[in-house]
């Protein structure tokens, strides 16, 4: 596998081996998202494991790595995602997003969840809980590549067109030819319709609902609702005007505060 995020050594000045190993180890493993063992990760990122044990070892002291539950592997810890979540631009979105997507879910009688894009992955950054005893949630950090979900789907589909060039290039990549067809031009029917529904392809009897949050210059985010029959639940129709509506609100607070900061 050749070795992630790489560079052309040639328009560098300086390099630092031993940080990119380190910074190799921790975006294999997110973009894994299983745990993996030593010999698993010297062998994804071609390097022998002496190089990379006392680097592992450093990782996991410094709280980046974890050993896996099961005890087989290493994978990450949420420190990362932690400090992610303490960005300005995050935090406000955030802020805005989580008291709207209370209100949601208590109408919808479903959980919800925020996802934003990470590469050429949607990583999920917020979520509240169906009310009840009942439903079924995405927990804080789940990723995904946007080619392969629905929140990643809203994320692509609504983003200006010149935005979307740029993702194309990268995203084409990362599947077949046929999948990417179908992605584009589900991409473009989210566009007629303002929003997504698609049977979601984890998790049988849940059907994913989705709309896009929009900033100034793009979107900001998904909100996407994992719909599944409960008592509490409303009809899938009123539950897709319920979602758009609150994506509406979020969006507005987003852009209000993107031109505050704008003005300052």
């Amino acid at each position: 596998m050749a070795r992630m995020a790489a560079r052309d050594d040639e328009e560098r000045k300086y390099s630092a081996p031993a940080l990119e190993k380190g910074l190799d180890v921790l975006e294999l493993l997110a973009t894994r998202g299983t745990p993996l063992t030593m010999s698993q990760i010297a062998a994804e990122l071609n390097r022998s494991i002496s190089e990379l044990f006392r680097m592992v070892d450093a990782l996991v002291h410094r709280g980046y790595v974890a050993h896996a539950a099961s005890g087989d592997g290493f994978e990450l810890t949420n420190k990362l995602f932690a400090l992610g979540m303490a960005r300005a631009p995050t935090k406000s979105l955030l802020e805005d997003a989580l008291p709207e997507m209370r209100k949601l879910s208590h109408v919808i009688g479903q959980s919800c969840h925020l996802a934003v894009a990470s590469d050429e992955q949607m990583v999920v950054v917020a979520r509240i809980e169906a009310p009840g005893n009942q439903g079924f949630s995405v927990r804080v950090g789940y990723r995904r590549p946007l080619v392969e979900s629905t929140s990643g789907l809203v994320l692509y589909a609504f983003q200006p067109e010149s935005v979307r060039t740029e993702w194309r290039t990268r995203l084409a990549a990362t599947t077949t030819q046929k999948a990417w067809k179908s992605f584009e031009e589900r991409s473009a029917q989210a566009r007629t319709q303002k929003y997504v529904k698609a049977d979601s392809d984890v998790t049988r009897h849940i059907v994913d609902l989705s709309a896009p949050v929009m900033a100034v210059d793009g979107v900001a985010a998904a909100l996407t609702c994992p719909y599944i029959e409960t008592p509490f639940a409303i009809p899938v129709k009123d539950t897709i005007a319920a979602i758009r509506h609150t994506a509406a609100e979020i969006s507005q607070k987003v852009s209000a505060d993107e031109n505050a900061a704008t003005l300052r």
